[in-house]
């Protein structure tokens, strides 16, 4: 090994290094190609299984194995089958005091020899849990001590030396991908539901935030009477530094808005446009929301009107009456991009 990164040859092109990348690739997809047409009455099982799992479902793995092991525990539990990744060398040593009779354990190995994880299976078969074996070799010991084969065989690794797991280990990661996506269908996984599980983080907060909670209201909301000039109105729109003004009639409803663009515009077109009505450069037709739309959504909206993007927008109630004002600002300080 050259730890240099220099080929033996000479210097390597940089079209040599993306035909070594594209050529993983291709050898990865066949490998998923391969594992896929081999689905059958193996999967159904496992997922009839998992589906009547009255308790956690278990997942070892030793090595990379392991590492797939963790990933799809992980996914299980975030899309509402709680799981709990086992390891095979520490579970001798204390950690099988977490297995229970209605449990379902699946054991990740692409050989299919691995003793740590056929001897954990084996040990675990005394409290009567239903074992799932995801391997490469259907005629592997792990296979024989388990009551459902899930077969990922894969004819060889990515990698020219044919060692590193590389197929072997993408094909696993995609066989657990196959069983979360049928189990949180069948088991009717909402948008709710998801967010529910992932408070925290992008995803979290563009399925759970609304308008209500990030909207200026009170005395924060920019208000002005239909009645007034826009020089009387613009010590409030200055004043609350929003970019904008809703204005209202006498009942209260919104009239329309005023913003920073509309003020410009007839600043430039008249010349006594600050003693003029409000209502000669306002907008009579915003674009308004009500407080329990998605935050996201608002945001999709702003940025994809189709009368061009905005950087505001008015939220009202039923009655048409302004409750907030939600700049893009707001949403993007929530991280919601």
């Amino acid at each position: 090994m050259n730890p240099a990164g220099e080929h033996p040859d000479g210097p390597v092109g940089d079209d040599q290094i993306l035909e070594l990348g594209h050529a993983t690739f291709e050898q990865e997809i066949d490998a998923l190609r391969g594992v896929a047409a081999e689905l059958g009455e193996g999967f159904v099982a496992a997922v009839r299984a998992l589906l009547a799992c009255e308790d956690r479902v278990l997942v070892t793995g030793l090595g990379k194995s392991g590492i797939v092991a963790r990933k799809l525990a992980a996914s299980l539990t975030s899309t509402g089958t709680p799981s709990h990744f086992i390891h095979p060398v520490e579970a001798a040593h204390g950690d099988l005091g977490i297995v229970r009779r209605s449990d379902v354990l699946i054991a990740i190995s692409r050989s299919g020899n691995n003793r740590e994880v056929t001897e954990l299976v084996q040990t675990c078969r005394h409290f009567d849990v239903t074992a799932i074996a995801m391997t490469g070799a259907e005629a592997s010991d792990l296979a024989r001590v388990c009551d459902v084969v899930l077969p990922v065989p894969v004819e060889r690794e990515a990698d020219p030396l044919n060692l590193a797991p590389t197929s072997s280990t993408t094909a696993a990661m995609a066989m657990g991908d196959a069983l979360v996506v049928a189990l949180l269908t069948l088991k009717g996984f909402t948008r709710d539901d998801f967010a529910v599980f992932h408070p925290s983080g992008v995803l979290g907060r563009s399925l759970l935030m609304r308008v209500g909670e990030l909207m200026h209201q009170g005395d924060e909301l920019p208000v002005v009477d239909d009645s007034m000039t826009l020089r009387q109105s613009l010590p409030e729109i200055v004043g609350k530094r929003l970019g904008g003004v809703c204005v209202v009639d006498d009942q209260g409803c919104l009239a329309g808005v005023c913003v920073d663009g509309d003020v410009k515009r007839v600043l430039l077109a008249d010349d006594d446009a600050l003693d003029r009505p409000i209502t000669e450069a306002m907008n009579s037709r915003p674009t308004t929301i009500g407080p329990d739309m998605l935050a996201a959504r608002a945001l999709r909206l702003m940025e994809e009107r189709a009368e061009g993007p905005i950087t505001l927008l008015i939220v009202v109630d039923d009655d048409g009456r302004p409750l907030g004002l939600l700049h893009i600002h707001d949403v993007l300080r929530a991280g919601l991009l």
